[in-house]
């Protein structure tokens, strides 16, 4: 079970065809991130006209603490777009597999980049900096 404090990752996938309704959602995110209406997130990633790291098309990246998901998620379904959130814990292919959950149709994933178990970069980085 997780903690309210928990740290958490989406990334939200898009490519030409679906493109405005990423921008919108990234828009509406960044929005609330800069209110605070949405408490618990942390970070709203830049847009990414190409795969980046295990990612295989275009995507953004969004951080947040377990305590947004009842939040977030909702906002991810309600896009359409394919969206992967998982926990970011010192396992970063677990994160991205086994504990992770797919909105939308699953995409594969390049595993190989991933950090081996006990040294995952996305938990040092969390609510830092971007890809």
């Amino acid at each position: 079970m997780a903690k309210p404090t928990d740290p958490y990752h989406a990334h939200v996938y898009f490519d030409a065809a679906n493109l405005s309704v990423a921008q919108r959602l990234h828009r509406d995110l960044h929005g609330l991130l800069e209110n605070g209406s949405l408490p618990g997130l942390v970070l709203v990633g830049k847009m990414h006209d190409r795969g980046v790291g295990p990612h295989p098309k275009p995507q953004f990246e969004v951080q947040f603490l377990a305590s947004a998901l009842p939040g977030i998620v909702p906002l991810f379904k309600r896009s359409g777009l394919t969206s992967l959130v998982h926990p970011v814990t010192d396992d970063d292919l677990a994160d991205h597999t086994t504990l992770a959950e797919w909105i939308g149709e699953p995409l594969p994933l390049d595993q190989s980049v991933l950090d081996p178990p006990g040294h995952n970069k996305g938990l040092a980085r969390f609510g830092k900096v971007d890809f």
